[in-house]
């Protein structure tokens, strides 16, 4: 690639997840901790907040998407949490059940969930490794 073909990778915008029903999908992600941010059903989208970032996860409702089991392997989006084993507690009490219980991992702990559409997101600590983590 040429000087003038060159291009910087700045950071995230935002993770596009497309879902078959806007409120459905709203309802589930609130239930799992996710703010909302906005949400636009004119144009089929809603922005949840993760974090103090700008960037979040925006669910795109896409036609003719029925629910489904999560597709193996599929992509997935992680989020760092402070404790992955107290995350998977809360998300159990709020109604949505984990995919499996909490796995060890490198850098901690790690559990994930699938929402009605098969995306899978994943919640992950740095309990083992915190010099690595958003909290050292």
């Amino acid at each position: 690639m040429s000087d003038d073909e060159s291009y910087e990778l700045l950071g995230f915008d935002n993770v596009l997840v497309p879902v078959g029903d806007l409120g459905e999908a709203v309802a589930f992600y609130e239930r799992a901790g996710f703010p909302l941010e906005f949400r636009l059903d004119e144009a089929g989208i809603a922005l949840l907040k993760v974090g103090g970032e700008t960037p979040g996860i925006l669910l795109r409702h896409e036609e003719g998407l029925g629910h489904r089991p999560p597709p193996w392997p599929s992509a997935r989006v992680w989020l760092e949490v402070p404790d992955a084993r107290a995350a998977a507690r809360a998300l159990r009490e709020a109604g949505v059940e984990p995919l499996d219980e909490p796995s060890a991992v490198v850098t901690g702990w790690a559990v994930e969930i699938a929402d009605p559409w098969g995306n899978v997101v994943g919640f992950t600590d740095y309990t083992k490794r915190p010099e690595l983590g958003r909290r050292p």
